[in-house]
């Protein structure tokens, strides 16, 4: 895309690219800052959270590159302070996540301000069959280019999964990260419990920073940034974090919460053994997570090992979990098998 655009007359926007979430808006624009500087390329930024008033000043500077979000572009779109007539290429990043039910309605009305003859560029680690279906429909003369199989996890890392119940994630959590000195990023499947999450970690004298849609853009590029630089070695994420983002070295995920998407473990998993690198990936695994897991091994082709120690929700040595009266409240709980019986 670099290459093309230097060969092209500057003065305008020419290429448009758009990403699901602003940390990696952020993250593009910055590659194309060391890639397009021996070419002059330069981008300009467009995301929610941020001044919107700078953002203008810098569509004023005629950048060749646009990177955005829906949303935010198109509250400049509306404001008439961007034209998407002269686009001559559109990227759509993480393109499964960016066409989903949540992002379509954005993305239609974008395309509509598009031209029709343009590149249009589509990239992700795991394309659906109804995304594949969209693109075949949609474009003209698509290649579809495949690095490794869809729904490929990196080679060097090492996956297990924990059999627990609800109330003994953060116990066990505790005790896997009081073992290990290197950073993790633990994902969760809500805001509040990623913060609730976070504070218990705290107490138990861990430095952790948090991550999720309610936070402010400074408070999340303050989050993201400390973990980079190694100041705090625990993130606790939603899904905002499993698209793109690229820290190095980060040695562990734990999936603290199974994710509703098959698709995304593989995304979170892949914050980890990256650049040829290895890391370890934990899931935590209740009763009721055992069809996202049964959907995630479909996925992969494959059962996913089960770490040492843990109970198996499929080994015969144990039975359903059974409903426990307390009160009011049922307690979930393991009941092992025994020749006497069942303890």
């Amino acid at each position: 895309m670099i290459e093309r655009l230097a060969a092209l007359p500057k003065g305008q926007p020419q290429a448009l690219i758009l990403a699901p979430t602003r940390e990696l808006a952020m993250q593009i624009s910055g590659a194309i800052e060391k890639l397009g500087r021996s070419h002059n390329i330069s981008a300009t930024v467009i995301v929610g959270g941020s001044d919107m008033q700078a953002q203008i000043r810098g569509l004023r500077q005629r950048p060749d590159v646009l990177v955005a979000t829906p949303g935010r572009l198109l509250d400049h779109m509306w404001n008439g302070t961007v034209n998407l007539a002269p686009m001559k290429i559109l990227v759509l990043d993480e393109a499964d996540r960016m066409l989903d039910m949540g992002f379509a309605p954005q993305i239609n009305q974008i395309l509509d301000a598009l031209p029709i003859e343009r590149q249009t560029l589509l990239f992700s680690a795991t394309i659906q069959t109804d995304v594949t279906h969209l693109v075949q429909t949609s474009l003209r003369g698509a290649v579809r280019v495949m690095i490794t199989p869809a729904s490929t996890t990196a080679e060097g890392v090492t996956q297990t999964v924990h059999h627990t119940s609800s109330q003994e994630k953060t116990k066990l959590l505790v005790s896997l990260l009081a073992t290990e000195r290197g950073t993790v990023l633990i994902f969760a499947r809500t805001k509040s419990r990623v913060d609730r999450l976070g504070q218990a970690l705290e107490q138990a004298g861990h430095r952790a920073a948090v991550i999720h849609g309610d936070r402010s853009l400074p408070q999340r590029l303050r989050a993201l940034d400390g973990f980079k630089r190694g100041q705090v070695r625990i993130l606790v994420a939603t899904d905002i974090a499993a698209r793109g983002i690229d820290v190095a070295n980060i040695g562990h995920v734990v999936n603290y919460d199974m994710p509703n998407c098959p698709e995304d473990y593989i995304h979170r998993i892949g914050r980890t053994a990256r650049m040829k690198m290895t890391g370890r990936a934990t899931s935590f695994v209740t009763f009721e997570d055992r069809d996202q897991l049964c959907a995630i091994e479909t996925l992969l082709g494959n059962s996913l090992p089960l770490a040492e120690g843990s109970p198996s929700l499929l080994d015969r040595s144990y039975v359903r979990m059974t409903e426990r009266p307390r009160g009011d409240r049922p307690q979930w709980g393991y009941q092992r098998k025994t020749k006497a019986g069942i303890n």
